[in-house]
């Protein structure tokens, strides 16, 4: 799912709580450092549009005096007037324009920042709920739409409305009963525009949504082309696609000629005004240099009125972005660090569950049940048990990317709960099934750019994983560069490389999720002689439901449905005969059904 189908979602509970005043209110502290700026940006803007409001004067002046008089070297004057004016007028709107921008980016920049540090300080619960794109969409769509808020939308229809008014303002001057006819049009116009904007908003951010339909469907076949083409599935591709392109277009067309339409209107607004210039300019006194002042300002007061009609849009986008940024910011992570961190030294004696009960939701649909075992430390213990037993629940419990919601889990009879988060971590290392790899050199994937893992700590915790086999042999060896999530990487290579990235921390605790479930069998044994050196006086605790893997562990312990059925060594599960016993007949049975040798 792409980030674009989040863009313009509907509001959550929290969200919908923030009113715009207030998330615009929010906004303001942003804008605080840069007061100096945006005075100067809002005096840039006021010259512009002073400049901007004076040449048409000037060339009313040119047709009444030199041009009707004759005198050229008046007419020269003028005309040398109006192009410093405008060279005047284009050198402050560049550096009001260098000046928003440099706003906007810095603000960008730094919400960017915020935002990412905030999220990072989020527990797991939180990413259960909120997909990636989600995320996404929040960091780099929200955000750019505050950015252009900030140098775009706000200052642009501020500038819109001061250009109107001063329009304005000079006819009524020169004439204000033929402004006043003109004027008379303005509330007409304005209707248009928000009836315009009530029909099209929401028409507009679903072609939005459907573009990143299309885009996502053509994504998805393209990546899985092999499978459409191995099962000659391209007619479904076909009809997929075209399915999604055609609603998008249906959409688009309402939307293009809901557009066609306004303008086309607005334009017959504006024509209707130089008629009027044209009928009664002559009845009202007008000079052919006052006439040509009032058609200039209607035909450059059109331009503003579409300005608005385009931010509109964009105002609101930014709104709503702020709206979500700011309630993603006031998320509070549901797992906190005690305000008096115990201090730990380091594994002395044992990790206990204790009673433990855990669901990942508010309901009973309990996936531990009065869990209870104890990892002495130094010993290598295992979880065995199907997929789906509570196994990787027991991994995110004790490293504390959850809480039970019952019973306690202890480290040398301190509750996990009363040390630092970053304290408990930092003692551990996990190799999960799922590796995944960052951009970035092999050795930046083992060291993670650590300042205390040195080149040969790290070559060391390649070579004793074995990876530095497949490694020595590329042209770069531990520069190579890793593509996206490693796929110029075996799924073994990259294993190893996930093996070898957990070494080089030098765990005092080594957690083993299915670590080896995705080599080959060769791969594995060899991983499998440097792991019984590693476990050598360390503690560690393997996940796995292939027995293959664990049949050495100190202690063995089987669950099922979340709770520890079974616990003992290999031989003694064995003699058991009991649940454990069938997983172990289920994978070690040969085709003739006598039992492998194990």
């Amino acid at each position: 799912m792409t980030s674009e189908f989040y863009e313009d979602e509907q509001f959550t509970k929290t969200e919908a709580e923030i009113g715009s005043w207030q998330a615009f209110g929010r906004l303001l502290p942003l804008l605080r450092e840069h007061r100096g700026r945006l005075i100067v940006c809002l005096g840039l803007l006021a010259i512009a549009t002073i400049l901007s409001l004076v040449w048409p004067i000037l060339l009313k002046n040119a047709i009444d005096g030199p041009l009707v008089n004759g005198i050229f070297s008046d007419l020269v004057i003028l005309a040398l007037a109006i192009g410093v004016i405008q060279i005047v007028t284009v050198v402050a709107q560049y550096y009001l324009r260098i000046k928003l921008e440099t706003i906007g980016q810095d603000i960008l920049l730094k919400l960017k920042q915020r935002l990412f540090d905030h999220i990072l300080s989020l527990d797991l619960t939180f990413f259960d709920q909120n997909p990636v794109g989600r995320l996404m969409a929040r960091i780099e769509s929200d955000t750019e739409s505050l950015r252009l808020l900030f140098t775009n939308t706000v200052l642009l229809v501020l500038a819109d409305l001061l250009m109107i008014i001063g329009l304005y303002g000079v006819l009524f001057y020169y004439n204000w009963r033929m402004a006043a006819i003109l004027a008379a049009l303005l509330p007409v116009i304005g209707l248009l525009t928000w009836v315009f904007h009530r029909l099209t908003t929401h028409r507009f951010l679903a072609v939005r949504k459907l573009m990143a339909e299309v885009t996502a469907t053509a994504t998805e076949f393209l990546h899985g082309m092999s499978i459409v083409q191995v099962f000659h599935q391209g007619e479904y591709a076909r009809r997929r696609f075209y399915r999604a392109n055609e609603v998008k277009f249906t959409e688009d067309a309402y939307v293009n000629i809901a557009v066609c339409i306004f303008f086309n209107s607005v334009f017959l607004f504006e024509y209707i005004k130089i008629g009027l210039i044209l009928l009664f300019g002559l009845q009202f006194g007008l000079t052919s240099g006052v006439m040509v002042l009032f058609l200039v300002n209607v035909w450059r007061s059109f331009e503003p009125v579409f300005r608005v009609s385009e931010q509109l849009s964009s105002f609101q986008k930014g709104i709503a972005g702020a709206k979500r940024i700011f309630a993603l910011l006031s998320t509070q992570p549901k797992l906190l660090d005690t305000p008096d961190p115990v201090k730990w030294p380091g594994l002395k004696h044992s990790i206990r569950f204790e009673n433990v009960w855990f669901s990942y939701g508010d309901d009973e649909n309990w996936v531990l049940k009065d869990v209870n075992f104890e990892i002495p430390a130094g010993k290598n213990i295992a979880l065995a048990g199907v997929t789906g037993g509570g196994k990787s629940t027991v991994i995110s419990l004790l490293l504390r990317f959850y809480d039970p919601q019952k019973g306690r889990i202890t480290i040398d009879g301190v509750d996990i709960r009363d040390l630092r988060r970053a304290d408990l971590r930092r003692r551990f290392a996990l190799v999960l099934q799922d590796i995944f790899l960052f951009p970035g050199s092999i050795s930046d994937n083992i060291s993670l750019e650590a300042d205390n893992i040195s080149d040969e700590r790290l070559a060391q915790a390649a070579s004793t994983v074995a990876a530095d086999r497949f490694i020595n042999l590329l042209p770069d060896k531990y520069a190579t560069e890793v593509s996206e999530k490693g796929l110029n990487f075996s799924r073994g290579e990259r294993q190893l490389l996930s093996f070898a990235r957990a070494l080089a921390f030098d765990p005092e605790i080594l957690v083993l999720d299915e670590a080896t479930s995705s080599v080959d069998p060769e791969t594995e044994r060899t991983i499998q002689e440097s792991l019984r050196k590693l476990q050598a006086g360390r503690t560690s605790l393997v996940i796995a439901h292939r027995l293959s893997t664990i049949l050495d562990a100190d202690h063995i312990l089987v669950i099922r449905q979340g709770e520890i059925v079974e616990s003992g060594t290999h031989s003694d599960l064995l003699l058991m005969n009991g649940y454990y016993t069938k997983l172990f007949h289920l994978q070690f049975k040969n085709k003739n059904g006598a039992i492998a040798n194990a």
